[in-house]
C-alpha cells in the first residue's frame, strides 16, 4: 500500500480525492490502484455504498488513464 505523510495528505488539493471528505487519495496511479482495491474490499464489508464504489472507480480510472498517456 503507499504511504502518504499526514503534511503531504493535508497538501493534496481536494479533487485529489474519490468522495468527499478528503476520502480515498488518488493523486497517482499507485494511490489509484490502491483505492480500487480498498473501495473493493470495503464495499464487499458493507462499508460503502454502490454509489460510493462507483464514484472512486470512475475517478480512479480517470486517474490511471492520464498517467498511461
Amino acid at each position: 500500500m503507499s504511504k502518504l505523510t499526514t503534511e503531504e495528505r493535508n497538501a493534496l488539493p481536494d479533487d485529489a480525492f474519490a468522495l468527499p471528505g478528503r476520502r480515498y487519495p488518488i493523486p497517482d496511479a499507485t494511490h489509484a490502484r490502491d483505492a480500487l482495491a480498498r473501495a473493493s474490499e470495503m464495499l464487499h464489508r458493507g462499508s460503502l455504498t454502490q454509489d460510493e464504489y462507483d464514484t472512486i472507480h470512475a475517478k480512479a480510472e480517470e486517474v490511471l488513464r492520464r498517467e498511461r498517456m
